[in-house]
């Protein structure tokens, strides 16, 4: 890890990887869904629920041709946010390691903080686009809402997951000979 200043008489103190493990599971978050609820399973796309919404939206049927190629575009413009999301965790992990990467990628504190991110992405995304706004829902139909719960919870049960695995994680300093030596969590 990069060395920062530390604590007055302390030396330097690693740099954390809680923001680039976040930024990369909100990036890798919404790749899951984008690529898997949008393009494989096709239960929607960014607009596929306009017809409902609650902000005006023009309603695009994503069973139209032109329906579907205006919610292809916002699905593009949905991957590019994530793609860049990605690319700024990379950016700020790169910048804060400079020794030991190979420890860095398989540190249990990294992988628990793209959880958190991957969560912190479903619940935002579910919030925000499935209930405030409804500009889709995760599977739209009579059960929408409880599929919608679902997404939510397994919002919340992600950075559950990421706090366990980061919590059997140590500080990772930068003087670290190997991938035995501790993690830094923040």
């Amino acid at each position: 890890m990069a060395a920062t200043t530390g604590e007055a008489g302390a030396g330097p103190a690693p740099a954390g990887l809680r923001l680039p493990g976040i930024l990369l599971g909100v990036g890798l978050g919404g790749f899951v869904d984008g690529i898997l609820l949008h393009q494989l399973l096709q239960w929607h796309h960014m607009l596929s629920s306009t017809d409902h919404d609650r902000i005006g939206v023009k309603y695009y049927d994503p069973r139209t041709v032109s329906g579907l190629e205006m919610n292809t575009v916002w699905d593009g413009v949905f991957h590019t946010v994530c793609w860049l999301s990605v690319l700024l965790g990379l950016a700020v992990l790169y910048s804060r390691v400079t020794h030991h990467r190979r420890a860095v990628w398989v540190s249990r504190v990294l992988w628990g903080w793209i959880l958190a991110g991957w969560g912190l992405f479903n619940l935002v995304e579910g919030v925000v686009d499935h209930h405030v706004l409804g500009i889709h829902h995760v599977r739209g139909g009579s059960h929408q809402v409880w599929w919608d719960l679902g997404f939510l919870a397994l919002g919340a049960l992600l950075p559950a997951c990421g706090l366990l695995l980061r919590r059997g994680g140590r500080p990772l300093g930068p003087d670290a000979p190997d991938a035995r030596r501790p993690e830094r969590d923040a």
